[in-house]
This record gives C-alpha cells, structure tokens and sequence, in this order.
C-alpha cells in the first residue's frame, strides 16, 4: 500500500514509440544484457568444448543474470508492444525458446507479457473509442472500466456495459500500432536483405512474406470479428467449447466488442485445477485447434494462455481470433496425407510425403533423419493408441531435440562455417511451428493426459469440408 508520502506513478503514454529507428534503439538498448545470454546459447548449440568448471562458471554466471535480463525485457519489450511484444510473449510460454536452464527464471518474468503488459493511459483509450465509434466511451456506453484489465501486443482490454445491460470486453487499438508493427516488419526487411545469399537458400524472404500479411491482418478488428463469428458457427454443436459473440454495431476496425466472459485464467486452472478438470480443458482446447485445422483448414495460430478462460464442467472459452490463417486446401490434403501415413504405419507413403509436403531432401541423409524423426516426435500424441501424458519437459524436448540435432550437423560439417541443409516447406506452414511449439507448451502446463488418437483420427481421415 502506497503513503501520502510517496510520490504518484509516472503518467502512463499515450501511444508506443512508433518510428522504426526509436524502436532500433530500444532493442539496441537490451544488447548488453541479452547478448551474453545469446552467446552462451550459441556455445552450447555449436558444442564448443570447454572443461567441466568453465561450464559450471558459466552457468552460475547466466543464473545470477537471467532474472536480471528478463525484467529489462519485461520493461521494454512492454513499452513497445507491436512485433517485439508478441515474441516476449511467444518465450514466456513457449518451453525451450528460453535460454536452456534458465526457462524458469525468464518465463516467471515474462508472463507477465501474456495479457498484463503495461496498458497506455485511459485518454488514449477513450480518443480512440471517439474516433471509431462517434462519442466517448462514457456515452456510448452505461458504464465503462477506464482501467484496463488486459493489455496485449496491439490494444488493451476495457470491461463495460451496453445500454442493453450486456456486459462486454472492449478492445482498444493503441494509437500508432500500426506504423510500430510495420516498421518493426520493415526492419526485419532489411535484415533479411543483408543476408540475401543465406536468405535465398533457407526461403526466408517468402517467410518473411507471409508474416507481414498475417500480422498486419491482425490490425484490422472486423477481420477478427469475422473469424469469430466464422469459429461461433463452426463449434455451435459443442457445448465445451465457448466462443464470445460479437456486438458488431460495436465494433470498427480500431475498436472490437465482444461478450464478456469470466472464468478462471490458465494460470489458475494449472495451480488449483483437479488432473480431471486439467484433462478436459485440454481436450477442449486440442478439439478447438485440430477440428477446425482438418475439416475445414482454419488454423488458429495464436495459441498462447492469455487467450482461454476456464469454465466448469471442461468447457474453455477462447477469446482472440486476430491470427487465423486458410490453408489452401491443397496444403491441407497434404498434411492430412503425411498424418493418415503415420497412423497406417505406412512409411513409404509417410517419407514421400514428407519429401513432397514438407519440402525434405531425401539425399542429405543427416537431416532427412533429423526431420524425419522430429514429424514423428510432433505426431506420437496422434499415433499412439493408449493416453499420452502432456508435460512441460515433454515439450521443451521438442524444441530442444532440434537444437540437438543442429548441433550434430554443425559438427559433422567439413567447415564450421557450413550450414545446414533445412527442409523447404510452403510458406503457408511458417505458421503450423507456432501452434505446435505453443500448443505442446499449454497442454504441457495443464499436464493434460488423454487419448488424442481416438479424438483426432476422424478428423484426419474425412473429407476437406469447405466452409460458405
């Protein structure tokens, strides 16, 4: 509690730092600290050899910095919101993106990021609702919360009312958030341009690509609204499966209504939750993801816990629906060719559609078996007959068996300088690491067991189901 005394809190910004330079500097700024957490990640990666005590130095060394490091990520990253923000998020709940021994003290930091990032002050808020909706947000609506009770890579969240007594969760786009985002995307532009002989052979500029389009997607509210209203329609058979309606008159492309829900937060269900409660959110959850993804190709990209509320009886409600992506239904029979392979055991189709799909190179051998090996890892929930236990140390392996992997190609090399020879898939699976990696992470933290085979099997084998 706070005395007379003490001087008030700094005023809240009206809008993020928006010019691409000032953004520059301020990841600039976290160099001194993140750099030498990178360096001893590359050191570990390339497998440089160092003696049992230089390892135990430097390990102490990291632990004592760690913390340290992700509380001026906290701040910064915070700050900025934008693109920088989503990858905070992306290493708080994501196992293995961390430093290796320190995901602990990182992402104890950095959860903070997943909706409770530092919100703008409530006369940016209230400019912005004037500006989309015609009035103040006193006006427009009976009562309205000007402290914000979420706040999120590029809009906080107010509670309020309707003149209809409904309550709802406002969404409010920060001020400048779209120049901040396409500048943070024109310097990963320029990045990519310095490294064009690498990029061109590891499909980065495509890569690149097809991020932009999916996050300035993200800028617009009624595409979001859209998608819900198009997830609303999918799941209104399933009764666990909670998607908040729309108020479209409500709702802009700066400003996005919908019904307020409640509930306990994913933290709270991992920490109090029964294993059966844990069970069937994470059920529901998988259900949401994979249903959606085989039968009709949507893929909900954005699977981090600030997105789901917790209700009785295993029912989830899922809040956000800014990164939806269509598969090309091409794409999508191509998936669902690789999965009903692995089912079947039928390796012959299984390696030629991994060739074919995936973009493997069958004549390099040491990473044809590293990727080969690494779809059968992401697919053992699926193929296993039986209950397959989700852990966190199950999913940091996932990433971790990759680096693993990197580190063996490195070594085997002619050069230390050679690189390897990575898989070339269609841009329009950059996405898919995303949902994997972060989906392993959710059901990891639930510590959800269940038979995924029998729940997703009937999805892999049915006909691609367009929607109107």
């Amino acid at each position: 509690m706070s005395k007379a005394s003490d001087p008030p809190p700094p005023p809240r910004p009206s809008r993020p730092p928006t010019s691409r330079f000032g953004r520059l500097a301020r990841l600039g700024a976290l160099a001194p600290r993140a750099l030498p957490l990178a360096l001893e990640g590359a050191k570990r990666a390339l497998g440089t050899k160092r003696t049992e005590e230089e390892k135990l130095l430097a390990r102490e060394k990291m632990l004592a910095d760690a913390k340290k490091t992700a509380e001026a990520m906290l701040k910064t990253l915070g700050e900025m919101k934008g693109l920088p923000l989503k990858l905070g998020q992306m290493a708080s709940y994501i196992d293995g993106l961390a430093p290796p021994g320190y995901e602990e003290k990182f992402q104890d930091v950095l959860k903070k990021l997943q909706d409770k990032a530092p919100p703008l002050s409530a006369d940016a808020a209230r400019k912005v609702v004037r500006e989309e909706l015609g009035a103040a947000p006193e006006e427009i609506f009976a009562s309205w919360e000007a402290e914000p009770f979420a706040a999120a890579s590029i809009g906080q969240v107010h509670r309020a009312t309707t003149r209809a007594g409904e309550r709802v969760a406002v969404k409010v786009q920060y001020p400048g958030i779209d120049n901040a985002l396409e500048n943070d995307l024109k310097s990963l532009s320029i990045l990519e341009s310095f490294a064009s002989p690498l990029a061109r052979r590891y499909q980065t500029k495509e890569t690149l690509e097809e991020i932009k389009a999916v996050f300035l997607a993200e800028l617009d509210y009624t595409r979001e609204a859209q998608n819900a209203d198009l997830f609303r329609r999918i799941f209104a058979d399933t009764e666990e499966i909670v998607v908040p309606r729309v108020h479209h008159s409500l709702t802009t492309k700066r400003v996005l209504t919908i019904e307020y829900i409640g509930g306990r937060s994913y933290q709270e269900i991992c920490e109090s939750g029964s294993q059966e409660e844990r069970n069937a959110a994470g059920v529901t959850i998988w259900r949401f993801m994979f249903r959606s993804l085989l039968l009709h190709g949507l893929l909900y990209a954005d699977p981090h816990p600030g997105n789901y509320r917790f209700l009785d009886g295993g029912k989830v409600a899922f809040l956000d629906y800014g990164c939806v992506k269509q598969l090309p239904e091409e794409l999508l029979d191509g998936i669902k060719r690789y999965m009903r392979a692995a089912l079947d055991a039928d390796w012959d189709e299984f390696d030629k559609a991994c060739v074919e799909v995936l973009g493997f190179d069958r004549n390099d051998k040491a990473s044809w078996d590293l990727y080969r090996s690494y779809t059968l890892e992401l697919l053992l929930p699926l193929t296993l007959r039986g209950p397959f236990q989700c852990s966190p140390e199950g999913a940091r392996e996932t990433v971790a068996y990759l680096v693993r992997g990197h580190r063996k190609l490195a070594s085997q090399a002619e050069s230390r300088l050679a690189l390897p020879n990575l898989p070339k898939p269609p841009p329009d699976l950059t996405f898919m690491n995303r949902l994997q990696w972060g989906l392993a992470s959710v059901l990891g933290g639930l510590r959800t067991e269940a038979r995924f085979r029998e729940l997703t099997e009937p999805w892999v084998r049915a006909p691609y189901q367009p929607l109107d």
